[in-house]
């Protein structure tokens, strides 16, 4: 056995707890459960788990506290649930990742999904933990090959950046963020997978990333079909893992698919614990759950590494002003908005350039390299403001030399969205320039 199983077997150990306080299931509240004879020993945020005459065990999470009773949420349906049965409390251990985390699929309470034994680590870290202080961490780092030509030259992404990518359902967005896990540079993945289809999961670990993407991934994962409380739990849990890597001084690329659903897992329990809606039907804290999440990420502190972020947000009909996605666009470092229709002709990635933007530029990108940019962003520019009288016959040549340009050059900067990039970052700007010679011609 090696020094670091036998440091996770004695973290094990160590979290083991012979004694737990005991309760009873009091009342049903709709989806809710009043819990007596706990009151002056749990927390919020505690876990409980019921036990129930009829067998079997229902878990929860302390949602309220109040005079004799407390109010749980159960994580499983309540069915079989009656007032006496026992209700056990166990404090939250919080998560403990440790390097020997890597190539697995946990659940957001730390457990595996892949079948094989886990340890945890030393040292257990608070999911909802502090970022950085702001006057203590570094600036943005280096700019990330990511392997697609688009990312790599217009919409550049640097270390400790945080990324929002913006899209309805079924536009590509999942294959994006499979593309930047397998190819980005990374020391270490996080992915967190909240509210996923079931069988997306395996699809992702074997075919997406594959055995040598995995080998610098761990995957945290929590479908569907669970309680809102764990698919919370799910985006937590992942940033905790990412600052244990941080904080080893390892750049880590942060994916989170998706935001949205999320904040939907908030609500759903900020609601059972009767908080208003104001937000579109989000609740008020919706906001500072979100922003929270968020300032984790970026630059660590002198001596540690960075977070790269990447955070999806479904957006129903492209609606930018929707809460979660509003939210979001004021608190992160550039945003990728997917289109339907540019999805629906067949390109992929569907991104739509002129309603994206990066905030590494100017900075991440030499004068040269912002002059490109810059020309390539003016011809999709003009050609967007025609496109309708160049594609109904309107526009005869000659008219506007800044518009015959555009037309030129347009079929070539669609194409080179969708264009991998196999070398590096001048190799892909050396073909964007190749694409904007052949429009002068």
């Amino acid at each position: 056995m090696t020094a670091r199983s036998i440091e996770g077997l004695g973290a094990e150990l160590s979290s083991l707890q012979m004694s737990f306080p005991v309760g009873r299931v009091a009342a049903v509240e709709g989806g809710t459960l009043l819990v007596s004879g706990l009151s002056r020993h749990a927390r919020v945020g505690d876990q409980l788990q019921i036990r129930r005459r009829s067998g079997g065990t229902v878990g929860g999470e302390v949602l309220r506290l109040g005079g004799a009773t407390l109010v749980m949420l159960p994580d499983a349906p309540i069915q079989g649930i009656a007032l006496g049965d026992r209700v056990i409390l166990k404090p939250d251990p919080g998560i403990a990742p440790q390097d020997q985390w890597l190539g697995r699929v946990i659940d957001p309470y730390g457990q595996p999904l892949d079948g094989k034994p886990l340890l945890r680590g030393p040292v257990a870290r608070d999911l909802r933990a502090d970022p950085p202080q702001p006057a203590s961490r570094r600036a943005f780092g280096e700019r990330l090959n990511t392997g697609m030509a688009v990312f790599n030259t217009m919409l550049p992404i640097v270390e400790g950046q945080r990324l929002g990518l913006f899209a309805g359902s079924g536009v590509g967005k999942s294959r994006l963020l499979a593309t930047f896990a397998a190819k980005m540079d990374a020391d270490v993945v996080v992915v967190a997978l909240v509210g996923e289809r079931g069988r997306e999961l395996r699809d992702f670990v074997e075919n997406v990333l594959g055995e040598e993407g995995m080998k610098r991934s761990v995957v945290i994962a929590a479908t569907s079909d669970r309680s809102p409380l764990v698919r919370r739990r799910c985006a937590w849990t992942a940033m905790a893992v990412a600052e244990h890597f941080r904080d080893l001084g390892q750049n880590v690329l942060f994916l989170a698919d998706s935001i949205t659903r999320f904040a939907e897992a908030h609500r759903e329990i900020a609601i059972a614990g009767g908080e208003d809606t104001s937000l579109k039907g989000f609740p008020a804290s919706t906001a500072h759950t979100i922003m929270s999440l968020c300032e984790r990420a970026g630059p660590g502190a002198e001596g540690q590494g960075m977070i790269t972020a990447i955070f999806s947000v479904l957006v129903a009909g492209s609606n930018m002003e929707e809460p979660v996605a509003d939210i979001l666009r004021g608190v992160l470092d550039g945003h990728v908005v997917m289109d339907r229709q540019i999805a629906e002709r067949g390109r992929f990635p569907a991104i739509d350039l002129l309603k994206s933007v990066s905030r590494s530029l100017p900075d991440a990108a030499s004068p040269e390299e912002n002059e490109l940019i810059g020309e390539a962003r003016k011809l999709l520019g003009a050609y967007s403001r025609s496109e309708m009288m160049i594609r109904s016959g309107l526009y005869s040549r000659g008219s506007d030399p800044i518009l015959d340009q555009a037309i030129a050059t347009w079929p070539h900067l669609d194409g080179f969205v969708s264009e991998a990039e196999p070398h590096n970052i001048a190799a892909s700007f050396g073909r964007l320039r190749n694409h904007l010679a052949k429009g002068r011609v």
